[in-house]
């Protein structure tokens, strides 16, 4: 089939693959560069790197809408189908009618939950068990679109955002393979989504990754998991932030925020539920280290509080 791919980040790097190697990947689309880090040098989004690696044709818009010159790109490649995987901008209903069977969207959850812009932190931070792609007909809308394809997959209790990430990928590049070949029979499902079991999942903010130790340990660990890769979670402590780069679950009891261990093993700090040991923090201006190290160089004492 005649297909674009519609991407930017390093999930879509397999489909990518996938698409090149069973298909006519006639173009990728992907954001524009952007500047990154101190010195603010400008950057091409894996997707689009890798696209010219490969010699694939490249466009990076920086609009969309009533982008009429990149419509006629589109209307031109005479296109069967378009893919999206985490391209990251709103299509607008003039593209999406473009190609015979418009786009498909590789979406990271299992449709209708978790629509929205990170589907996978937010299914770790609310302890699911299961999660899969969804391979939907895109829509003007958020993540609305008929379900066409589903593939389930078991989240392990020692999954975090980037474990997960990765097996998503890897399943989505097989996922879109599958839809294809069905779509191309004629054979590809078409069902609405039940908008009354919508979840969403909005972008994550700086203020997500404060712990509450108010919630049982078994929650604080989900956050930790879930925003391992960013923001990281965080705590106060003598209005000072600590951000925890390891954790784990302790069957201990105290009063929530407080502490209620310390040891070799690390601070062991209670929750609204058992505890949760910090192993490894970093506080501020500092490189990590092990929680003992940094209560014993802070003079951090069993009963001292963290949160707000």
């Amino acid at each position: 089939m005649r297909i674009a791919l519609f991407a930017s980040p390093a999930f879509a790097l397999k489909t990518l693959a996938e698409l090149n190697n069973n298909h006519e990947l006639m173009l990728v689309v992907s954001q524009q560069d952007k500047p990154i880090g101190r010195g603010m040098k400008l950057r091409s989004p894996v997707v689009a790197e890798r696209a010219k690696e490969l010699g694939i044709r490249l466009e990076q818009p920086q609009k969309l809408r009533k982008n009429y010159d990149f419509f006629k790109i589109i209307e031109d490649l005479d296109l069967d189908v378009a893919i999206t995987a985490a391209y990251g901008k709103i299509l607008p209903q003039a593209l999406l009618d473009i190609p015979k069977h418009g786009f498909l969207n590789i979406h990271g959850s299992l449709l209708p939950k978790y629509r929205g812009a990170a589907p996978i932190q937010w299914t770790i931070l609310n302890g699911e068990k299961e999660t899969g792609i969804s391979i939907m007909q895109t829509e003007a809308g958020l993540d609305t679109g008929p379900v066409r394809l589903v593939d389930k997959l078991a989240i392990e209790a020692d999954d975090n955002s980037i474990s997960l990430f990765n097996k998503l990928a890897n399943l989505g590049s097989k996922s879109i393979i599958k839809a294809l070949f069905l779509l191309e029979q004629g054979k590809l499902p078409l069902n609405p989504q039940n908008d009354d079991l919508a979840t969403h999942a909005p972008m994550l903010k700086k203020e997500d990754a404060e712990i509450r130790w108010s919630e049982t340990a078994q929650q604080v660990y989900n956050r930790y998991r879930a925003l391992i890769a960013w923001p990281k979670t965080q705590t106060l402590i003598k209005n000072k932030v600590l951000k925890v780069h390891e954790m784990q679950i302790s069957s201990k009891t105290g009063k929530a925020g407080q502490i209620i261990a310390i040891d070799k093993n690390g601070v062991t700090v209670a929750c609204g539920q058992d505890a949760i040991l910090l192993k490894t923090v970093q506080a501020p201006s500092k490189a990590k280290m092990p929680a003992f190290d940094w209560a014993n160089g802070y003079q951090i004492k069993v009963g001292d509080h963290l949160g707000k």
